[in-house]
C-alpha cells in the first residue's frame, strides 16, 4: 500500500481482545504499514496487521521499564514523514490516562496528520463484563474514574463521598487506597472489587471489602487491574451470568 504522505492514527485497543474493537480500528490495523503498541496490547490484535507490516513495542506499563516518550514522539514522527501510515495502538482509550496530548503535540509540530480512534477504556468495560454495573437508581447515581499512579495528588476526601470509585493504575497502591478511604470515613464494610487482565482469558476478580481486600489479595500479582470501590459491587452475584464472561472469580 503506497501513500502520498503519511498519517499517525492514534487508535484505542479497548480490551485487547477483538471483540471489542472499533470497527474503524479493526479495518485499519489490517490495513497498517507501522504498528506502535502499548505493552497491555493483546497478541490478538498483533496478529491483524499484514505481514509485512513493522511492530514496534514501546513499553508503557506500569513500574516496569518503558520507552521514554520522546523517543515514542520521534518514532512516529520518522515513520510518518516516510509516507507510512502509522498505527499508535494504546490500550483502552486514547484519551483516558493514554498520555496522547504529547504525542499529538509532537505529530502537529512536525507537520504531520494525525487521528484519533476511540476505544473502550477499562474503566468501563473491566466492571460490566465482571458483572458490575457503575450505575444504579439506588446504590450509584454517579462514579468517578481516577488514576492512582500518584495516590497523594488525589482530593481523597472528595473522593470517599462518591457513591462509586473505578480506579486506574492502582494494583500497587491498593493498600494506600484503602488506607486513605478509611482515614476519609469510609465504612470498613464497603464492598471493592479488584478486576485483573479483564477480558482477557486470564481475567481474575477479587471481590470483598475495604477491610479484607488487603489480606484477601496478600502475596498476589494484581497488576494490571481495575478497582471498583462501593455497593454496586454487591450486585456482581445477581448481574454476572449477563456479563459475557464465564471467567471463574478468584475471590
Amino acid at each position: 500500500m503506497v501513500h502520498s504522505s503519511g498519517k499517525v492514527y492514534l487508535v484505542g485497543a479497548g480490551t485487547g481482545s477483538v471483540d471489542h474493537l472499533t470497527l474503524q480500528a479493526y479495518r485499519l490495523l489490517t490495513q497498517a504499514e507501522v504498528l506502535i503498541y502499548d505493552a497491555l496490547v493483546g497478541d490478538a490484535l498483533l496478529d491483524l496487521v499484514p505481514t509485512s507490516c513493522l511492530k514496534q513495542e514501546v513499553g508503557k506499563r506500569g513500574g516496569e521499564p518503558s520507552t521514554p516518550q520522546a523517543t515514542i514522539n520521534r518514532l512516529l514522527i520518522e515513520h510518518c514523514q516516510q509516507g507510512k501510515q502509522v498505527i499508535r495502538l494504546k490500550s483502552g482509550d486514547p484519551f483516558i490516562f493514554g498520555r496522547s496530548t504529547a504525542e499529538i503535540q509532537a505529530l502537529t509540530d512536525a507537520g504531520c496528520e494525525v487521528a484519533v480512534v476511540p476505544g473502550l477504556s477499562s474503566a468501563l468495560t473491566a466492571p460490566l463484563l465482571s458483572g458490575i454495573p457503575l450505575t444504579d437508581p439506588v446504590l450509584s447515581r454517579c462514579f468517578a474514574v481516577v488514576s492512582a499512579h500518584e495516590p497523594d495528588a488525589l482530593e481523597w476526601d472528595a473522593l470517599a463521598q462518591l457513591e462509586t470509585l473505578v480506579i486506574l493504575m492502582g494494583a500497587k497502591q491498593l493498600p494506600e487506597i484503602v488506607e486513605q478511604l478509611l482515614r476519609h470515613e469510609r465504612s470498613l464494610q464497603t464492598p471493592i472489587a479488584v478486576i485483573r487482565w479483564a477480558g482477557q482469558p486470564q481475567q481474575q476478580i477479587w471481590t470483598g471489602t475495604l477491610g479484607s481486600i488487603v489480606r484477601q489479595t496478600e502475596h498476589q500479582t494484581l497488576s494490571p487491574a481495575v478497582i471498583v470501590i462501593g455497593e454496586v459491587v454487591g450486585l456482581r452475584p445477581y448481574l454476572q451470568s449477563a456479563s459475557g464472561q464465564s471467567v471463574p472469580g478468584a475471590e
